[in-house]
């Protein structure tokens, strides 16, 4: 809720950026440990994930910009210099980076999809809370017990009291790290835990989005951006849960 933690001359260190440091930093050390469990090429794994970091980043901005195209007309400079980014642009930037990695280096991409996914949760779990430092993200007004006041400077609105969907999507990030993380080491399925991701995270997404107060993040037609796409990468996890593996369930896990 106060973004500003520290000043060190003209120095300002934020919170949200913190978390975020922290959400990257969880999810190299969990993927190099998982590398040498799930027998991953662990000695180019980080060369991988700072790729799909890369290439996450351009597309989480890029789906900002798209969002927020009538304020990037206006005045792109702000849009372009402004924090703001897409989750779910970045997690499918991130996906097609991992791709592309695999695809060059003729690596297994499913095998290494359902290996690293709690990775990505786990970034998300540190990253909403940086979210809620800043107050971007924000919910809707509300006189429920649970709703809270930011203060003035924050991203939400200052003197309302707001849901708090930051801390409610932290909590479903870090809840659906461990059920994704628990299937990968100990379920009967390990081979399906990045569609266990995919259908998790999209109802999750899609449904806290009803109670977002911030209209930044852009609509088409009845539904948010972020609820249309969630359509598209629910169903494409529902197809992989689905589908007929053809014997080689174990093997690539």
């Amino acid at each position: 809720m106060h973004n500003d933690w520290l000043k060190i001359g003209g120095l300002t260190i934020h919170g949200y950026g913190v978390m975020i440091a922290l959400g990257i930093l969880a999810a190299f050390v969990l993927a190099e440990k998982l590398a040498e469990k799930k027998d991953l090429d662990k000695d180019n794994i980080d060369n991988m994930i700072f790729f799909c970091l890369v290439l996450g980043y351009i597309c989480a901005k890029l789906t900002y910009v798209i969002v927020t195209f009538d304020e990037f007309i206006k005045d792109p400079l702000s849009v372009l210099g402004s924090g703001g980014w897409v989750v779910y642009g970045g997690i499918i930037g991130g996906v097609f980076a991992g791709w592309l990695w695999c695809r060059k280096h003729n690596w297994d991409f499913m095998h290494y999809f359902n290996v690293l996914i709690p990775c990505v949760a786990l970034a998300q779990g540190f990253g909403r809370i940086g979210c809620f430092f800043a107050g971007c993200c924000y919910g809707m007004e509300t006189d429920l017990p649970i709703g809270l006041v930011f203060p003035p400077g924050s991203l939400a609105p200052a003197g309302v009291r707001l849901l708090p969907t930051q801390l409610m999507s932290s909590l479903f990030d870090f809840i659906l790290f461990f059920i994704l993380y628990r299937n990968l080491m100990k379920g009967r399925h390990p081979e399906k835990t990045a569609a266990l991701y995919l259908v998790i995270y999209s109802a999750g997404r899609f449904l806290i989005e009803f109670v977002r107060g911030d209209a930044a993040r852009g609509f088409i037609g009845v539904l948010s951006t972020s609820q249309l796409i969630a359509l598209f990468t629910g169903a494409l996890g529902i197809y992989l849960i689905t589908r007929n593996n053809k014997g080689d369930k174990e093997k690539t896990v």
